[in-house]
């Protein structure tokens, strides 16, 4: 199998790209993502291929859905910010693209991409986060693909962190792990501090024209490169609530490396540097027993399709 096609779907955006068999991009294509129904969705996905399919003879295709995917990689159970419910979406793109079809969680991708090709290469036992709107996973255990045995495995944004009075958080429950380690978290806890201490918070203000409400990542990230002590601490809070939950998931996975992947990793090392102190306070058996890397993700924006693509080649 020479070349394949990788979608990767998202609210906003539908982006597609040829990929060769060294995770390489030869052409990328995108367009916006036209979330009223899921049959308008399904047509800017299968348009967008099309445009591809019209220059490059591919084998197959892989898409990377936001949300639960059951281990058919076929069917999306359920996605929160498209109209996706139990969509038998990789039966009909197949159908439709006349070319074998497989769905896989987004996250999974990226993580699979990144084991392949990025900064993972060589590790077999893999942790990926995610870190945008909120947490996402990707797992990957003795070189393979951690899937579950419905296909939802690696929802660790939602593992519970704080047993009561929890932040609720968009899946129903309290408390759960993306409710302060995800970007929303970050610009949630800059804006609090900066409308509360507008004096000390006075550079983020200024990066956002002084409006509190126009705060966001890029801006607090910025303040911490300038070594402005409000981003910084800010930073070293969010940085605990991420390194404290990597320590509980080696103390379930034994993992060789964790990637720090999504928007948020765009800060480097202001966060991977107190993430990984964090995780080394909470690590058990620290100092005993041989600790994992704390690495950010290499491919970050480009993982989704590469990874698709690439699980497109993979035997069910």
């Amino acid at each position: 199998m020479s070349l394949v096609i990788g979608v990767d779907i998202g609210g906003t955006k539908v982006a597609a790209a040829v990929v060769d068999e060294h995770g390489t991009m030869i052409e990328k294509e995108r367009v916006d993502t036209p979330a009223q129904t899921s049959g308008s969705v399904n047509d800017a996905i299968a348009d967008l291929v099309w445009k591809l399919r019209e220059r490059h003879e591919v084998a197959a295709v892989g898409m990377g859905a936001p949300g639960f995917v059951s281990s058919d990689r076929s069917t999306v159970l359920f996605t929160p910010n498209l109209p996706w419910r139990s969509e038998p979406l990789g039966e009909e793109m197949t159908r439709r693209l006349e070319v074998p079809t497989v769905v896989e969680n987004d996250a999974n991708c990226a993580a699979w991409a990144e084991t392949r090709f990025g900064a993972a290469q060589g590790e077999r036992d893999v942790v990926l986060l995610t870190l945008g709107t909120g947490i996402g996973g990707g797992i990957v255990i003795g070189g393979t693909l951690l899937r579950g045995e419905f296909g939802i495995a690696a929802e660790i944004g939602h593992m519970n962190v704080v047993i009561e009075g929890g932040i609720r958080c968009g899946c129903g429950n309290r408390g759960c792990w993306e409710q302060y380690g995800s970007g929303r978290a970050l610009v949630r806890d800059a804006r609090d501090f900066a409308r509360h201490s507008p004096a000390l918070g006075q550079r983020m203000l200024e990066l956002a024209g002084g409006d509190v409400d126009k705060i966001t990542g890029p801006e607090v990230t910025q303040a911490a490169r300038e070594g402005d002590p409000a981003a910084l601490e800010i930073f070293r809070v969010f940085a605990g609530s991420i390194g404290y939950g990597m320590a509980d998931l080696a103390a379930i996975l034994d993992p060789g490396i964790f990637l720090i992947g999504g928007g948020v990793a765009d800060a480097g090392e202001i966060l991977r540097e107190p993430v990984e102190k964090a995780f080394l306070e909470r690590f058990t058996g620290r100092g005993r027993r041989p600790k994992p890397r704390i690495e950010i993700a290499q491919l970050g924006q480009e993982a989704g399709i590469v990874g698709a693509a690439d699980l497109a080649r993979q035997p069910v």
